[in-house]
């Protein structure tokens, strides 16, 4: 039983096959697996702002809103540009790496900016 998918929604184990269709007993959803594997790999690679508008590596972005730096008393201002952004694969939530001047190194998380 150890090959069998979780529902994509709600993460159930006990997801049963139906013909083609998987379906999950806790939450109702139906779906196939060679659907949700090729639907899955896009999304996953791909980071948004707070738009919706896909970022790439080296882009232009302005912070939103003013981000506190965790450990120390300094403030990204909200309006700031970054220039030059890398995107990385955040277990936290952190998804841009970049540097903003005055203040060093540091990673953001793609929600809190807007492409420029």
């Amino acid at each position: 039983m150890d090959a069998d998918p979780k529902c994509p929604q709600c993460g159930c184990e006990h997801a049963y096959p139906d013909g083609s269709l998987w379906i999950c007993p806790e939450c109702g959803h139906e779906w196939s697996p060679q659907a949700a594997t090729a639907e899955g790999t896009p999304d996953t690679a791909t980071v948004r702002d707070a738009n919706g508008n896909t970022l790439a590596d080296g882009d232009s972005v302005t912070v939103l809103k003013d981000l506190k730096v965790k450990g120390s008393s300094l403030v990204v201002k909200g309006g700031t540009k970054v220039r030059n952004i890398r995107l990385t694969d955040g277990a936290d939530g952190h998804n841009i790496a970049c540097k903003i001047s005055g203040i060093g190194t540091m990673n953001l998380k793609s929600e809190f900016v807007k492409k420029a």
